[in-house]
């Protein structure tokens, strides 16, 4: 009798996982302070906002560079269309966040507003669909008992 089991993989590098985290902790952050920021009026939380985006865009230009050299580097045919796909939301993400980082540079209420909430709430979605991709393999083995 053939049963299936299910193995849950990542699909990157244990080390590459982590540094997606930061992305993902980093832009995530930032959205919730640009939106204190729109309740509150305090500078302070765009200042925290545009660091946090700094912070985040240094670790997702890692990951972009990891991601890129992972396509072509020791994946299977199979592996590589879904490496496509998280190198392009990781491409995305990256690039939202260095618009996002150009926006927040500007003065006063212009550097939040709703362009600068809407692309940390981009940033924050490709860095979800970055890591969900990353993480949602499963190889499916069949065990003869």
């Amino acid at each position: 009798m053939a049963r299936t089991m299910h193995d849950a993989r990542s699909f990157i590098h244990p080390l590459h996982a982590m540094l997606l985290a930061f992305p993902l902790a980093l832009y995530s952050s930032a959205l919730l302070s640009d939106i204190t920021y729109l309740n509150t009026a305090v500078v302070q939380w765009t200042n925290f906002s545009s660091w946090l985006i700094a912070g985040a865009d240094v670790f997702a230009g890692l990951v972009l560079a990891w991601a890129l050299i992972g396509l072509f580097v020791g994946r299977t045919s199979k592996a590589r269309g879904r490496g496509l796909i998280y190198l392009a939301l990781v491409a995305l993400m990256f690039v939202t966040g260095l618009v996002n980082a150009f926006q927040h540079a500007r003065d006063g209420w212009d550097s939040v507003g709703t362009l600068g909430v809407t692309l940390s709430a981009l940033s924050t979605l490709f860095a979800l669909a970055a890591a969900w991709i990353a993480f949602s393999g499963y190889v499916h083995k069949e065990v003869r008992s």
